[in-house]
């Protein structure tokens, strides 16, 4: 096989063979899973892989030139592996969002994400097309010789792809309209489309300008004379699920902290992405989803508008990962940069903490912040760790695991459907003591500030369902648990006096539809900040406040 000399041509078609036998499993497992019988689905993959092998050859053809593509050849070999890996492990498709927010994803988190089974999985795909690669001698061909011949194989793989689409379209056009995910699944035609477009969209948004909402805010007649300023402290939870929450009716007790300080449970929120790259940004601009997601240009969020209300603000981050932009023009800092020795070892692996690190030193970081702002009023975001995985057993600490046995590996496939779930319940019954923690500091704060707190978390996700795990499958056809988020709000009686908030009205909302659309409204509502933005048909408590019902 190696005696003579190949031309480009051959080797890119030998390989893309390969990897549509090698790394395509995920799709055509899942093609069986949705035709059910072998008389349906056969035939169907069949046509899958004519298509696959046709779009990474035409991909591929572009780069059908000379020895020197060989590294780049075996780039898109280890980019397969990599990606059937995760597909397998966490069914997960790798669509644009998907790698875009892997792109932004910390060192911390991604060795969350290694594996010795990811590297046998990486290296079983790898090893053979490494060393044929190796071996393999190209044969040289003059440019025009080179291009012609290209082009007569691109345009040969479209022909094919278009024959076997035309004459299987009564096949075709329904199982990818009522499937979109499986576009997502080719592999690695997908994978290459989507690093492309992760790469080449920043060279778009170089003219994109920031467009300022900010303007005209100011603080309205509830500051007038008033006895303590507001503290609002608005937590970000991160991947948490609403069905996994006690107050939310799930079976296990996973939030007795919550429920001991008579907090209020939104039961039916939704949020605006299925990852925090999409959902964080999304949540606190005044665009809501479909806007924000169809917007030609950035514009200022909630953060801008409360600090330019006059109020001290402050982002305090436990995420590497960082505040996705929302906080760059506000005060804010890392919440685990700078620690006392004996506070990291006690919170800390490495550069990650559990969640209470947000809570050392809170009292210092309110008194630096501007004393002429502070005297108006302080809003304080804590962007949390959360439940994020795939090592939901990191995010609690041993006091609280109270669910065992939990799965102590981020190899998914290792654990027992229990044990996954073990250790995502004790990731969310640590957040109901961190923000029951946050509440107990906020009633330490009552007779300098009048006190509230809202929890909302980014996103969701998938333990398992539909065989589906971690979070980021494209909104249109994510599940539920992906979507559906929970949302808590706590109220010292100063802040219930100050806006005159009705209880009952409030308890009995907690069953409405709402979504990440509603927070920017609302919590310019509670602050009572006027600004031009503002919707009170999108303030989640605009019907429970003020002369609006008679408090109680």
């Amino acid at each position: 096989m190696f005696a003579r000399p190949r031309s480009p041509r051959t080797i890119v078609v030998w390989l893309t063979l390969y990897l549509a036998l090698a790394a395509n499993l995920p799709l055509w497992g899942e093609l069986a899973r949705i035709g059910g019988a072998p008389s349906v689905y056969l035939p169907t993959i069949a046509l899958m892989a004519l298509l696959t092998v046709c779009g990474t050859v035409a991909i591929l053809s572009f780069t059908a030139w000379t020895r020197w593509m060989k590294p780049l050849w075996f780039g898109v070999v280890v980019l397969a592996a990599v990606v059937q890996h995760y597909m397998l492990s966490y069914r997960v498709v790798m669509d644009p969002s998907m790698l875009a927010n892997a792109l932004q994803t910390d060192p911390n988190e991604a060795r969350d994400l290694m594996s010795w089974r990811m590297v046998f999985n990486v290296l079983l795909v790898c090893v053979l097309p490494a060393w044929a690669l190796w071996r393999v001698r190209v044969r040289p061909q003059r440019f025009v010789a080179q291009a012609w011949r290209n082009g007569v194989l691109l345009l040969a793989v479209a022909a094919i792809a278009a024959g076997g689409a035309l004459a299987m379209n009564r096949q075709l056009a329904p199982l990818m309209r009522n499937n979109v995910h499986l576009r997502y699944m080719m592999n690695p035609m997908a994978s290459i489309y989507s690093a492309a477009t992760v790469a080449i969209r920043p060279m778009f948004k170089h003219s994109r300008k920031l467009v300022p909402v900010a303007g005209g805010a100011a603080l309205g007649a509830s500051y007038a004379g008033q006895t303590r300023p507001p503290l609002f402290v608005l937590v970000v939870g991160e991947t948490a699920r609403a069905d996994h929450f006690g107050l939310n009716g799930y079976v296990r007790d996973t939030t007795p902290e919550l429920a001991a300080r008579r907090v209020l449970s939104y039961r039916d929120v939704h949020s605006c992405g299925t990852n925090t790259l999409a959902s964080v940004p999304c949540m606190f601009s005044p665009l809501g989803k479909q806007g924000f997601e169809g917007r030609k240009n950035e514009y200022e969020n909630l953060m801008d508008v409360l600090q330019a209300s006059g109020l001290a603000v402050f982002w305090l981050d436990n995420q590497a990962g960082g505040c996705k932009g929302v906080c760059d023009r506000v005060p804010h800092a890392s919440a685990f940069e700078h620690l006392d020795p004996s506070v990291q070892a006690a919170l800390c692996d490495g550069d990650e903490c559990l969640d209470d690190v947000m809570l050392r030193g809170l009292d210092e970081r309110l008194a630096a912040l501007p004393a002429e702002r502070r005297a108006k009023g302080v809003v304080l975001v804590m962007h949390q760790m959360g439940s994020h995985g795939p090592s939901y057993f990191k995010r609690s600490s041993p006091d609280v695991k109270r669910f065992l046995p939990e799965c102590k590996t981020n190899a998914l496939a290792e654990c027992s459907h229990a044990e996954l779930v073990n250790g995502y319940d004790n990731s969310i019954a640590y957040t109901d003591r961190f923000l029951g923690k946050t509440i107990d500091w906020l009633k330490g704060q009552s007779r300098r500030f009048d006190p509230a707190l809202l929890y909302l978390s980014d996103h969701g996700e998938s333990l398992g369902e539909y065989g589906l795990f971690l979070h980021g499958v494209p909104y249109g056809f994510a599940p539920e648990v992906q979507k559906h988020v929970p949302m808590v709000t706590w109220f010292s009686d100063g802040m219930k006096a100050r806006r005159k908030l009705s209880i009952s009205c409030m308890e009995a909302g907690v069953d409405a539809p709402l979504s990440h659309d509603n927070l920017y409204h609302t919590v310019l509502g509670l602050m009572d900040v006027r600004t031009p933005t503002y919707k009170s048909t999108l303030d989640a408590l605009a019907s429970c406040r003020g002369d609006n019902v008679a408090s109680n």
